[in-house]
């Protein structure tokens, strides 16, 4: 009797372990399976944006990034530096052929047909149609490029004018108007009046396709054909440009460095007073600023002067999404590229910058017109859009810009290099290029 009662007790004990032992098996797997779920659910998309150059300009884009992060919980967002505009879109195609892109990127307006006909990077029509996306609120003035072949395959997000950048101090001491020449003859006059041999030139100003654009828009002209099957940069209009620019540096007025460092060489010669003016982006205008009050002189900003018509060129990059991209991704993508381009980070990047704002509603906010009454400077680029023209963007453009800017150069150092030949020897080989 009582061998059965120790083993009745046994028993017992032995279904209470196995009991106890299955309910905590139970508890822990469902534990573990709404982990998983938790998980899941709490798992964001993983997106990297690509941009190029540092300084304010990148620190504003990493800050971007990182407030688009902060702003939502279903997608992150890698910002990734890569150098120059023309080393992030070599990068680009490279990543793209090696299939790991990012899925957000910059194109410099003059590469979108590029990347768009080689199929690197998507039509953006279909999201547009789809969420209603507002185009009109984007300044027209920055849309030229956005299209091509009719499809939208990017927005307006850098965008700068090249805008007259003036040592204002020394301006006044040569007794001139501080706001700057207004056309061409003017120009040339402040020019002579602000070049001293051996201490001061008028201005340094390196060879830039960009520059030579809006010089050929000013007389009236264009650098390729409407059709875009041939140049036009050798007739009237760009001759003339060449012509004025050949003699204002025959007769050391202006200087022209050359070289990796010619840009470098620009701004430390207007830093320094070695150079009363410059033409530059407006996108620089923030860093120059800062430039100016810490080598003590007040700095000006005017339109570019004018020729036959007022004219100008819009620069900079383009945001876009890369194609081939799965649905998931894609709509992140655009989630993104919609937010980088609203209004409050379209003046929160122009304000940091100096890049113009690309939508009307930006420029309509109160923070815009505060920065506008405090450096009247970031106003110029905004109110010379109404001029600017889109940059050409043929497929060959990227290597006719090459072409084009190694005539200048040879036009400018070689005294018996008439600017029509080396314009009309540029074209021949531009236009075998565009037939290509």
């Amino acid at each position: 009797m009582k061998k059965l009662y120790v083993f009745l007790i046994m028993l017992i004990a032995l279904c209470l372990v196995s009991a106890c032992n299955s309910t905590k098996s139970a508890g822990t797997n469902a534990n573990t399976k709404n982990s998983k779920e938790a998980s899941a659910t709490d798992e964001k998309i993983e997106i990297k944006f690509w941009y190029a150059w540092g300084d304010k300009i990148g620190e504003t884009n990493k800050n971007l990034a990182k407030m688009f992060n902060e702003s939502q919980n279903k997608i992150h967002v890698t910002a990734e530096y890569q150098g120059t505009s023309d080393e992030l879109e070599a990068k680009t195609q490279a990543a793209f052929a090696a299939k790991n892109a990012p899925e957000v990127t910059l194109n410099a307006n003059t590469s979108i047909a590029v990347f768009a006909k080689s199929g690197m990077i998507q039509d953006l029509t279909p999201f547009v149609e789809r969420d209603k996306f507002d185009l009109k609120d984007f300044n027209p003035g920055l849309m030229g490029n956005s299209y091509v072949d009719g499809k939208l395959y990017s927005l307006p997000y850098f965008r700068s004018t090249p805008i007259l950048y003036m040592n204002a101090s020394m301006l006044k001491e040569a007794g001139l108007n501080p706001t700057g020449p207004k056309n061409w003859a003017e120009f040339e006059n402040y020019l002579r009046a602000l070049t001293k041999e051996g201490k001061t030139v008028g201005m340094t100003m390196p060879v830039s396709t960009y520059m030579f654009e809006a010089f050929v828009a000013q007389g009236g002209g264009k650098i390729l054909s409407d059709d875009k099957s041939r140049v036009a940069f050798n007739e009237k209009a760009g001759v003339e440009a060449l012509a004025f620019w050949k003699k204002l540096k025959k007769e050391g007025l202006i200087k022209v460095p050359g070289g990796e460092d010619a840009t470098k060489v620009k701004n430390q010669d207007f830093a320094n007073g070695r150079a009363a003016m410059m033409f530059e982006s407006s996108a620089d205008l923030s860093y120059h600023l800062g430039v100016a009050k810490e080598q003590g002189f007040e700095l000006n900003t005017a339109f570019m002067p004018s020729d036959k018509v007022q004219a100008v060129t819009s620069a900079g990059t383009n945001i876009v999404m890369i194609s081939g991209l799965d649905k998931e991704k894609q709509n992140a993508a655009w989630e993104f590229i919609k937010w980088m381009t609203a209004k409050e980070q379209t003046v929160y990047a122009s304000s940091h910058t100096g890049y113009l704002p690309s939508r009307f509603s930006a420029n309509e906010t109160e923070e815009m017109r505060a920065l506008y009454k405090e450096k009247p400077q970031f106003k110029v680029g905004m109110d010379q859009l109404q001029y600017a023209q889109a940059r050409p963007m043929a497929k060959a453009y990227p290597e006719i810009m090459k072409i084009i800017s190694d005539a200048i150069s040879r036009t400018l150092l070689k005294d018996d290099l008439a600017p029509q030949g080396a314009l009309d020897a540029a074209a021949e080989k531009a236009n075998q290029l565009l037939q290509k």
